[in-house]
């Protein structure tokens, strides 16, 4: 991995943020103290305005209301007496223009030496007239063209004894020494700044580097971790934040020394378990392409692991031929594979399983594969003695069971003894029959001549029938609870054969289950496929046994088992069932706790549900 660039670092991220933290903080205040300053000097020079032109108002009400007659002697005229005044209260100040109109907007006084010719000229200015006619004071700021500078206008009337305005005063004074000193105090201000950001971040250079620093070794040891060695630890350079991630790093090195020890051990393990199986093991990614194979894969396949690394498990395991997808492998749970030549049979069995991660996604494929070949040959063997014990049976039994009929009209000797003798011979003719029927759909489905009527079927409101059936006619001792849920699950399956396999695994469960026990059914809808679940309290089931009883003529209990009316072939059915509908069935049990009998089912897929 490439070292970090100091303009890529986070390093000069810190520095960056800093500053820009700082530069924000300045520039609020900035703005904050400018407006303010800008709001407080106007307002002063506002008020300082106001006064003066209070004062010179004052003075010309006076000098506006006094006898100019010859009788009362007064020497001065009024605009005279007006200049005066104007002069007086304006001394020195040569910024601003004082103009006194009377009530005609006349202009009758002017502070502006190179302006007397106004004097009796009209001033033709809104905010004079609305002071005469208004009697209203008004002030307001204007910008200049000709002088480019910024003035404050203020126009207040002057009122006579009878209230109504005599004249006004136009009272105009340049804003340019106010705005002059805002920017005297605005350049201060920002060389402040710029020096306080200088200073900032140099701090803020070594305030990153004490940061960054325990960071950069944290990741150069992360490097050596990732190479493997777990013999160093990092500096802990405080108690802070930092400080703790160093003690949390250094923490989690130990587990992950820990855990790599141990999972190099649980390797070792798997692969002396791989490598001493008598079973073949192909493991391959989600596309099936091979990944890991034993040497008792390959020995069982005839070729060199190695050579066929990369390659697809279909192409390994000779399935080009029968368009087997390689999504629905798992689903058909087992297969049969012919790897027979001419002169030596060959049969090897795959078992196919999925990898799935969290979240249920399929990730990869286990294919565990054996040679069968001898127990193949027995088994076509027993189905081959089935079939034939079931043919030279049906046509006597069914001959027996006519005859006996016929003498249990009345065709007997003995009253006593022959009824009770024909019953128990009608039983057994009744379950020697059954038996027949059992052998015979076995045969069927052994030589895949059992029609399946498939369709796309709602298995919940299903089940619930099946189920309602067995609530009217099942003994009253008998309890059964549901665990259904609310949800519809669709399946493609042969209704009938589905219903067989629940009247197989109910009725055996109604069969073994003691007075006043109690049936539950539950019913778990996964991601891709649903599981039922059927417990009973009966008698149980030893461990070693469990696989044995979906073997055909197995009993667990050969007396009780006659004695109810088994023939000893119903799971046997139920499991040849269940796999044709790409299902997978399994029992739970241990001996005094009763029974549970599980099977799945898989769910429609969306490529599944176009064929109808």
């Amino acid at each position: 991995m490439n070292k970090v660039g100091f303009f890529r670092s986070i390093q000069l991220k810190f520095i960056i943020i800093y500053i820009l933290l700082l530069i924000i903080a300045v520039q609020v205040i900035g703005s904050f103290f400018t407006d303010r300053l800008n709001e407080e000097l106007t307002r002063n020079f506002k008020t300082t305005v106001g006064e003066r032109v209070e004062m010179l108002s004052h003075n010309l009400e006076q000098a506006f209301a006094r006898d100019r007659s010859e009788e009362s002697g007064t020497i001065e005229s009024l605009e005279e007496e007006i200049r005066r005044i104007i002069n007086d209260i304006n001394r020195g100040n040569a910024s601003t223009t004082i103009n006194v109109v009377d009530n005609q907007s006349r202009v009758r006084g002017t502070n502006v030496l190179d302006d007397q010719n106004q004097i009796g000229q009209k001033l033709a200015h809104p905010m004079v007239r609305d002071a005469l006619l208004f009697n209203s004071t008004d002030d307001s700021i204007f910008y200049e063209k000709d002088t480019d500078s910024r003035v404050y206008v203020y126009v207040k009337p002057i009122l006579g004894e009878d209230n109504m305005a005599v004249g006004a005063i136009f009272y105009k004074s340049s804003l340019e020494e106010v705005y002059g000193q805002i920017e005297d105090i605005n350049n201060i201000f920002l060389q402040g700044s710029i020096l306080a950001i200088t200073i900032s971040a140099i701090i803020g250079i070594l305030v990153a580097r004490t940061i960054t620093k325990p960071i950069m070794e944290m990741r150069e040891q992360a490097l050596i971790m990732a190479n493997g060695d777990f013999t160093q630890k990092v500096n802990v350079y405080g108690r802070d934040e930092i400080g703790q991630l160093a003690e949390t790093f250094n923490d989690l090195n130990s587990r992950l020394k820990h855990s790599y020890a141990t999972i190099e051990e649980e390797r070792r393990k798997l692969s002396s378990i791989l490598a001493n199986m008598s079973d073949g093991v192909i493991a391959t990614d989600n596309d099936g392409s091979v990944t890991l194979m034993n040497d008792a894969a390959a020995k069982l396949i005839g070729e060199n692991p190695e050579d066929l690394i990369g390659d697809s498990v279909i192409d390994v395991l000779h399935l080009e031929g029968k368009e087997i997808d390689l999504s629905e492998l798992h689903s058909n749970g087992s297969m049969i594979i012919d790897f027979s030549n001419e002169d030596t049979p060959f049969l090897i069995r795959a078992n196919f399983s999925t990898v799935v991660d969290e979240e249920e996604e399929v990730t990869g494929f286990i294919t565990v594969i054996s040679d069968v070949t001898e127990q193949q040959k027995m088994e076509q063997e027993r189905r081959d003695f089935v079939s034939n014990v079931s043919h030279e049976l049906r046509t006597p039994l069914t001959t027996m069971k006519s005859y006996l009929e016929a003498l249990s009209d009345g065709a007997w000797e003995n009253k006593e003894i022959a009824p009770r003798f024909l019953d128990v011979t009608q039983k057994e003719t009744n379950r020697m029959i059954r038996m027949v029927n059992d052998l015979l759909q076995l045969s069927k489905m052994d030589s895949d001549e059992l029609p399946m009527h498939k369709q796309r079927e709602e298995f919940t409101s299903y089940l619930y029938q099946v189920l309602d059936r067995y609530e009217m006619n099942k003994p009253e001792s008998i309890h059964m609870e549901k665990n259904i849920p609310n949800t519809k699950a669709y399946v493609w399956m042969d209704r009938d054969k589905i219903t067989q396999v629940l009247d197989n695994v109910i009725t055996n469960a109604i069969k073994y289950s003691p007075d006043g026990g109690k049936i539950r059914v539950k019913l778990d809808i996964r991601r891709h496929y649903l599981l039922v679940s059927i417990q009973d309290q009966g008698m149980g089931i030893a461990y070693d046994k469990l696989d044995k009883i979906f073997e055909r003529f197995y009993r667990v209990d050969k007396a009780r088992n006659r004695k109810l009316g088994g023939t000893g072939l119903g799971l046997a059915i139920t499991k040849e069932l269940v796999e044709a509908h790409h299902g997978q069935i399994w029992a739970q049990s241990s001996e005094g706790k009763g029974t549970t009998i599980l099977f799945t089912l898989p769910l429609m897929s969306s490529k599944r549900g176009d064929v109808r």
